[in-house]
């Protein structure tokens, strides 16, 4: 699809490719479909120009944008592996598993590079940290420059090797994955093409409507397909303008984006997706009352994207335990293993951890089944809770505590006196909702959790971490302790 997508990008260059919100929410032109390419083209010859040659590591810290996937478009013409260098990963290990694919050069815009340097205390409270970079290999600035930023890398004309077509490593990106210690996925050229045509045939971009998202898996298919892409505002209430000036197609934005989103009442249209952390029954439902035509979860791992997706109204028929994220898309096969863990396997899988071998097989580290053809889920393995006999895994059971009022919920084991765990439900209500109103709600759903009733609940917001945000388990442990009064879990998290 980036093959087709270099091309495409030539036909009807005067139209619009990436598009941002004024602040009035009006659409506002980054970058046509012609100067896209152009820029794509100029960023290959200037790496060529570098010495950068087929099978070289690029290291790239350039926020969403053009010239991010310009530089992306350039890398794939000149058979380069891309190591996504995410400021939620940390710096410790991105240094630690770069070590193994050394990058031959470093690209970062001003504001990557302020993380990394002056700024890194004011972003470490954002729980953002990169590396030195410098310590990484060569760097070169892509965009504006500020004082202390490294040389720019200014796109250049001329020829230069064309690699697209063939396959090869394409991109490293670093994740918590299925163990406590983050790895580095490597996905080679064939299996990314797998997972962004999913991405294609689950969305149906079509050419000329806007799409909503600013993450490479939905840019490069919205792209290809002829529709121009629309990033998301920053700021809810922009967010909200831009929805509503734009009315897009399809929106992609995760379950805190569309949280934030729906708190300022908007009056949505299109289809909407979401993933890269849990989404419940009722927050696709809060999606589909607020005007869109569809609402999906997506079930997405960096592993394999994506794996499978569910509508509104299906995840709310659902009455069984768990969470379920529907059916695998075409081409996915599971495994649940004897434990319970769910194994994937399909096109689009990433094609082994940095260092290690090829894997025939991704282990999403979920606790699993399949019902009737469709993957229900019942929590991490590694978030185990250990409650006198009980072995609780609180994915099958927090799907239930989103009754209407609730934003978000978790269930976290907290060590008791007796060294035993106590569990507790940290609830986050909707902005306005009525907590008295909310635990009357909340009543008989805790009554019928049978031996995963919670010891505690606690009303507060739930902690979140990573890109994605997605909730932080170890932070709403400590939290939980406090709220409680009983001492903060070992390591700062639920043991399990």
């Amino acid at each position: 699809m980036l093959d087709e997508l270099a091309t495409a990008l030539r036909r009807h260059p005067d139209r619009p490719a990436v598009l941002t919100a004024a602040r009035s929410g009006r659409p506002r032109v980054r970058a046509t479909r012609g100067e896209l390419a152009d820029l794509a083209d100029g960023y290959a010859a200037a790496l060529h120009h570098h010495g950068l040659t087929a099978g070289d590591t690029l290291g790239v810290a350039v926020r969403p944008g053009p010239r991010a996937l310009s530089v992306l478009l350039a890398a794939h013409r000149l058979g380069l592996r891309v190591a996504v260098l995410d400021p939620s990963a940390g710096p410790e290990v991105l240094t630690a598993r770069l070590a193994l694919a050394r990058p031959a050069l470093v690209v970062a815009d001003a504001a990557a590079q302020a993380v990394a340097g002056w700024a890194r205390p004011l972003a470490g409270r954002a729980r953002l940290a990169l590396p030195r970079l410098a310590e990484l290999g060569p760097v070169r600035t892509v965009g504006g420059r500020l004082p202390g930023c490294a040389p720019a890398l200014r796109p250049r004309s001329g020829p230069v090797p064309d690699h697209t077509g063939q396959d090869g490593d394409a991109v490293v990106i670093f994740t918590s994955g299925t163990t406590s210690s983050p790895r580095a996925v490597v996905h080679r050229r064939a299996g990314l093409d797998a997972g962004m045509r999913a991405v294609a045939g689950l969305v149906r971009p079509r050419p000329d409507e806007p799409v909503l998202g600013g993450m490479f898996f939905v840019l490069v298919p919205a792209l290809a397909s002829g529709a121009p892409v629309a990033l998301p505002a920053r700021s809810p209430r922009l967010l909200a303008r831009q929805v509503a000036r734009l009315r897009p197609q399809a929106s992609y934005l995760t379950p805190p984006q569309l949280r934030a989103l729906l708190a300022r009442r908007p009056r949505l249209s299109g289809r909407f997706y979401s993933g890269s952390a849990p989404v419940s029954a009722a927050l696709l439902d809060r999606v589909r009352r607020a005007g869109a035509e569809q609402a999906w979860g997506v079930y997405a791992l960096t592993e394999l994207f994506p794996a499978a997706a569910v509508e509104a109204g299906e995840k709310a028929a659902f009455t069984g335990e768990g969470d379920l994220v529907g059916a695998p898309l075409p081409g996915v096969r599971t495994r649940v293993e004897p434990d319970g863990r769910l194994l994937l396997a399909g096109p689009g899988q990433a094609h082994r951890y940095l260092g290690e071998a090829p894997h025939d097989w991704v282990d999403t580290g979920d606790i699993a089944r399949v019902d009737g053809g469709r993957v229900v889920l019942g929590g991490r393995s590694k978030d185990m809770i250990l409650r006198g006999a009980e072995n609780i895994y609180p994915g099958l059971y927090e799907p239930a505590l989103h009754v209407p009022g609730v934003n978000l919920a978790v269930l976290v084991g907290v060590p008791a006196e007796d060294g035993d765990e106590r569990l507790v439900a940290v609830v986050e209500p909707e902005p306005g909702a009525d907590p008295r109103r909310l635990r009357r709600a909340l009543d008989p759903v805790v009554a019928g959790m049978g031996a995963a009733r919670p010891d505690s609940l606690v009303f507060a917001p739930v902690p979140t971490t990573g890109r994605s945000r997605k909730p932080d388990r170890a932070a709403a442990a400590t939290l939980a302790a406090a709220a409680t009064g009983r001492r903060a879990p070992a390591g700062g998290g639920p043991r399990g």
